[in-house]
């Protein structure tokens, strides 16, 4: 792509459309019991949830009298939230600011603000934050969003034998797919183009379609060898059959318009479901699933206009299920929580089935769907992020930061109990939409690198993985606790307690650190037996643990873009979670408490775990 090129695409949001083709969401009432606490650099907000709300947009003002503007986090897409508590870092110690809170029923239909609070934040924190975990107080089973689903670059690339920093792509992809399905537990991949004329699927002689899925099956055998289940993502279009095939996206040229022919459409998606029962059989029913396009609501991905979207939704989910009345299918999976309210509306009319509906956002915790689907009679209706991440900008240095590890707690946490799917974008730094690699660490989407090493946001969704099956009860007091610092723990039936804690502001102009936002933190379990034995592991992820960009920036002379051999040997020995200290025994005390005291830098992820000691 031209640097023009390339600019529009990082830019992206600016291309968003704002045309309300449908859907009639309301103006809901403001939250009441608005709250600002001020604590050292950081004010948490809290109020009360509205019925009906998918999320929350906050407002900030340096007086009463505005002017006002939405409180932007720096993610660069959505700067809504889906639920309080919010917290601030974006203001000043000692100066104060004004905060106002407005309710939302579609990501785009903002209600009335609340009154107004304001707060100064303390240019100190006020005290440490005490974290309280009760031992056998179990709240449920633990909730693992991160597992039903994993992106990654388009498939094919999985099947490449080039070569990206001297290290072959289709190795590598492969490897950092397996392992997300053996290390993280996650069963589905989601992928763009499968559609697209590299696999040869469709072409036209003679004036008549030509179906050929012998590409699509290299793709999907080896997918499943790795032990994973498609998500099909039906699209790019076909050369052949693409209405206007000069409008494309990404360095492989994806076709983003609408077809030529609806019926050769509908027949190619037809054609393709029934060749993939035909191949796969009963699974293709009870695991696998069909959406529709990606990210229609932007310029960049659909050239056709929105009622275009519909019409292709309608027809490809018939396709669909002309093959098989079970098989799933859904949508719209748009762009910055955008459209959902628009296909619900439509498939009232239409009829067309949605079975679940699937959306992106980036830089903030997913929305919360189950409002607007119990306003359309859909309540159940699963609610898959096919899209989520730190940043929705190519080759951005947060995308390699310890902040982003820490990003992706804070969102599962979020996403627990109320999102069947929240599928981090993307598995691995082989990726190409904007050109392939052309350093080690170059801001990439990956969990890992070019060279298959753990980037912290690896790290912190294998901590979560490591948690027992038994979600406890947890409380935190304390200035920024349940704010800044967040926890999620949880125990084995063998006894093991854990305790993942990290710390974490949204807003990613400190998304290097900051001093002022560390925390003394201790971290309490009650209700062990008195007297017992634990083997205490502190397993850590800061700038000095954990990290590959800072393994490689201790090795790397300046200018240097890949690694040497010996360098890659280094790396791989650093490749490892680090302890912050030695394991050592502990024994709870008299009242079955087990204290531990440590500093959580900003950002910083720590995981405790308690193994009884036989």
């Amino acid at each position: 792509m031209s640097t023009d090129a390339r600019t529009d695409w990082e830019n992206r949001i600016g291309l968003r459309s704002g045309h309300a083709f449908g859907g009639s969401a309301p103006r809901l009432s403001p939250p009441g019991g608005l709250r600002a606490v001020a604590g050292g650099a950081q004010v948490t907000l809290t109020w009360s949830p509205v019925k009906g709300a998918i999320g929350y947009q906050v407002h900030v003002a340096d007086t009463a009298d505005g002017p006002w503007e939405p409180l932007d986090h720096r993610g660069r897409d959505v700067t809504s939230v889906p639920h309080p508590p919010y917290v601030d870092t974006t203001g000043s110690p000692g100066v104060e600011r004004w905060y106002a809170v407005s309710s939302l029923s579609d990501v785009h239909v903002d209600g009335p603000p609340s009154s107004m609070v304001s707060a100064t934040p303390l240019a100190e924190a006020s005290g440490p934050v005490t974290v309280a975990v009760e031992a056998t107080t179990v709240v449920g089973e633990l909730d693992r969003p991160w597992r039903p689903m994993i992106g990654s670059e388009h498939l094919s690339h999985a099947l490449s034998t080039d070569t990206t920093g001297g290290r072959v792509v289709g190795e590598e992809l492969s490897a950092a797919l397996s392992a997300a399905h053996q290390e993280l537990g996650v069963t589905h991949v989601r992928a763009h183009g499968i559609l697209c004329d590299d696999l040869a699927v469709y072409r036209e002689v003679d004036g008549r379609p030509v179906h050929d899925f012998t590409g699509i099956d290299r793709v999907y055998d080896h997918i499943r060898s790795l032990g994973l289940y498609p998500v099909v993502e039906v699209s790019f279009m076909p050369h052949d059959l693409a209405s206007d095939p000069s409008k494309t996206v990404f360095g492989y040229d994806a076709i983003i318009s609408p077809p030529k022919d609806w019926q050769r459409w509908f027949d190619l998606v037809r054609d393709l479901t029934a060749h993939l029962v035909e191949r796969y059989g009963d699974e293709v029913v009870e695991e696998w699933s069909f959406e529709v396009w990606n990210e229609a609501n932007l310029e960049v991905f659909w050239s056709g206009l929105p009622e275009d979207y519909l019409k292709l939704y309608d027809v490809t989910a018939a396709a669909v299920r002309e093959v098989d009345s079970r098989l799933v299918v859904g949508g719209p999976s748009s762009a910055a929580a955008g459209w959902v309210e628009e296909l619900l509306a439509h498939a009232e009319k239409s009829g067309a089935p949605v079975d679940f509906v699937s959306t992106h956002t980036y830089g903030a915790p997913p929305l919360d769907f189950r409002p607007m689907l119990e306003r359309h009679g859909r309540g159940g209706t699963p609610i898959w992020w096919t899209e989520w991440g730190v940043t929705p900008t190519h080759f951005n240095e947060v995308s390699d930061a310890v902040f982003s590890g820490a990003f992706l707690l804070r969102g599962m946490k979020s996403a627990m109990g109320r999102i069947e799917s929240l599928a981090y974008w993307v598995v691995s730094d082989h990726f190409e939409e904007l050109g392939r690699p052309p350093e080690l660490l170059h801001g990439g989407f990956g969990l890992r690198t070019v060279g298959e090493l753990r980037k912290p946001r690896w790290w912190a969704l294998a901590m979560m993985e490591r948690l027992g099956s038994h979600r406890l009860a947890v409380s935190s007091s304390g200035d920024g606790g349940d704010s800044l610092v967040e926890t999620v723990a949880a125990s084995t039936d063998d006894g093991e307690v854990s305790v993942l804690l990290w710390n974490l502001t949204l807003d990613q102009t400190k998304a290097a650190g900051s001093p002022a936002l560390s925390r003394n933190v201790a971290v309490e379990v009650r209700g062990l037996a008195a007297g017992s034995s634990y083997t205490l592991r502190h397993d850590r992820v800061d700038e000095a643990h954990s990290n590959v960009a800072a393994a490689w920036s201790r090795l790397r002379e300046p200018g240097q873009a890949w690694p040497t051999d010996t360098q890659w040997e280094s790396l791989r020995a650093a490749d490892q979670l680090e302890r912050l200290e030695p394991d050592r025994v502990v024994a709870a005390d008299k009242s079955g408490l087990i204290r531990v005291d440590f500093v959580l830098p900003m950002p910083s992820m720590s995981q405790l775990t308690l193994v009884p000691v036989e």
